[in-house]
């Protein structure tokens, strides 16, 4: 009992340190697009995509930018090959480069990445 108590004066002792602030932005409509299927046939995804904001203030500059930013998830999942669309190790990669390009493509218009994560928070394919 004594060590458990002790244990919680010490976790209460420790200093805190507020968390970041984020918001999320999501891209409305959801974004649909053509894939590279096999035998010259062509398959769509339809996914809805969500970007975890650094603080607040950042949320309409990513909105602003969302035209640009949308383009480049379009044009990385148009150039995948249809193994890594229907697969799930495929769609993490997928997802980690468009949030690598986005966090590029928003460091370079505003200097700073804003984007902490982006999430593929649907995916239909075909």
């Amino acid at each position: 009992m004594k060590k458990s108590l002790l244990f919680f004066v010490c976790l209460l002792a420790l200093p805190t340190t507020k968390a970041a602030d984020y918001v999320y932005y999501g891209f409305e409509p959801a974004i649909v697009t053509n894939y590279v299927a096999v035998k010259k046939k062509m398959g769509y995804v339809r996914l809805t995509v969500e970007l975890m904001i650094e603080g607040p203030n950042n949320f309409e500059v990513v909105e602003h930018h969302s035209p640009l930013l949308r383009d480049a998830i379009i044009t990385i999942i148009g150039q995948q090959p249809e193994e890594k669309i229907k697969s799930i190790r495929g769609r993490s990669e997928i997802q980690r480069l468009c949030e690598l390009k986005v966090q590029n493509l928003l460091t370079q218009e505003t200097g700073k990445p804003l984007v902490k994560k982006l999430l593929f928070t649907q995916w239909l394919d075909n």
